[in-house]
């Protein structure tokens, strides 16, 4: 429990409280009453050879789902009320969910969305847009039955239960509105349940050049900081999308690259009765995972350049993520860490050691090693970001400083500054701690060209 009270003393500017967890999701294979038979009858064999070879449940499933007539899906569901959480706790690969979505036909995938966008909205592998869609049905549904439920004769413990949930999907909702000047918002994870999980995209996944991936630790729940965190991935967009400018203005050519952030909580953070476990940190290090896969998947040979940013226990999950699973990212941002089992920067699955750890002053949590070695420690490798303010000689502002461990997304910071120059490429301009900006910055030629 010493983590806990040391974290507890330290959440003062966080806007809101944390919920309990839930246990950690596993991927195993699992055989239920709820395993499908192989159905026998009319109707197409597309997408059904895909999972040939995998006994998974997941696998099983989807292999299953593509046979079935398309009028006889919701009945599917309605037989198998698990199967649902069974398949998305057990996710086949996502390339393979992205060739046996392709194959059906457009009906069977109508079909789908309609019986179980919960399936659809989360299933990695299935376009974007189409999660989108799915996610908002969901969303929008569930919101209706539990206004239904507050203005019915239920209990009064059933009726706070639904208020309480109720607020938390309002979070989301609220969070998915922007104006015409921001990026497009899409909404490509959700879970209704407990203390709710959701990611929300500013930009376009499908598209977009860079990709960073905004992972938070303790503390951090839908009702309570979902739209806090949207405003972080819209601001580390932004920084990004300045930068870029900056960049080609001095270039011949014309790039127009683009950003897309994911404002990520997509696992149970903990609170202060279970922070001092790994188990929500597995669950992290799995759905991030699965999440990373999922966008590498969908693009194929267009592959963006991607980022993670982490905070606090988010780091440990992430670290977790790029050391236990083979995929790559590009470059990762770790503030406020309490370490992970990663021994070094070589244990990770990190493009060019493209590893900065920022630690601000105040902040009890670095150099904890609580769950694993320091990843700010020099023996550790990684690059040192700076976050205790300065002068930008190069955009010509002043940097704020992070102080504790809550400010590290502070519009006009250092930490914002080189968090947006990490996840473009552009880590040569990053700060480490101590070493005044105007001195890096004279060594340093202005944009690069070409």
């Amino acid at each position: 429990m010493e983590i806990a009270v040391v974290i507890a003393t330290s959440v003062v500017g966080l806007p809101a409280t944390e919920a309990a967890a839930v246990p950690a999701v596993t991927f195993q294979s699992i055989v239920t009453s709820d395993a499908p038979p192989v159905f026998v009858g009319p109707g197409a064999d597309r997408g059904a050879g895909v999972f040939a070879a995998s006994a998974s449940f997941g696998a099983q499933t989807l292999s299953t789902l593509a046979r079935v007539p398309a009028g006889n899906i919701s009945r599917y569901f309605e037989t198998r009320p698990a199967a649902v959480d069974q398949l998305l706790a057990e996710q086949p690969p996502a390339q393979e969910v992205a060739l046996w979505w392709g194959d059906l036909d457009s009906d069977r995938q109508s079909a789908l969305e309609i019986a179980s966008p919960q399936l659809v909205g989360n299933l990695e592998g299935v376009p974007y847009a189409i999660r989108d869609m799915s996610n908002r049905t969901m969303l929008s549904q569930t919101i209706s039955e539990l206004t239904t439920l507050m203005d019915s004769d239920a209990g009064r413990a059933v009726q706070l239960d639904a208020f309480q949930q109720l607020n938390m999907l309002s979070s989301i909702s609220g969070a998915l509105v922007y104006d015409s000047a921001e990026p497009q918002r899409t909404l490509v994870t959700l879970d209704v349940a407990g203390q709710g999980r959701a990611a929300i995209v500013l930009g376009d996944l499908n598209k977009a050049d860079y990709v960073s991936f905004l992972v938070p630790g303790m503390f951090f729940t839908i009702q309570g900081q979902m739209s806090y965190w949207v405003d972080a991935a819209n601001e580390l967009q932004s920084q990004q999308q300045l930068w870029l400018d900056y960049f080609e203005s001095g270039s011949v050519f014309v790039q127009n690259k683009s950003v897309a952030t994911v404002a990520w909580i997509g696992y149970d953070t903990p609170n202060l009765t279970n922070v001092g476990a790994i188990d929500n940190a597995d669950q992290g290090r799995d759905t991030l995972a699965g999440a990373i896969l999922g966008l590498q998947a969908g693009r194929g040979a267009d592959q963006p350049y991607i980022s993670v940013v982490a905070h606090s226990y988010g780091t440990t999950a992430a670290m977790m993520a790029l050391s236990e699973y083979s995929f790559n990212i590009d470059a990762l941002a770790l503030v406020g860490s309490p370490g992970s089992p990663a021994e070094s920067v070589a244990d990770l699955n990190v493009r060019d050691g493209n590893v900065f750890v920022g630690e601000a002053a105040w902040d009890p949590i670095p150099n904890s090693s609580y769950f694993g070695p320091d990843p700010g420690a020099e023996s550790f490798g990684a690059k040192s970001l700076g976050v205790s303010g300065d002068f930008d000689v190069i955009m010509k502002k002043p940097l704020t400083a992070s102080v504790g461990h809550n400010e590290y997304f502070t519009p006009g910071s250092e930490a914002m500054r080189n968090f947006a120059l990490i996840c473009i490429d552009r880590g040569d301009l990053v700060m480490p701690e101590g070493e005044p900006l105007v001195q890096r910055a004279l060594a340093v030629p202005a944009p690069r060209r070409g």
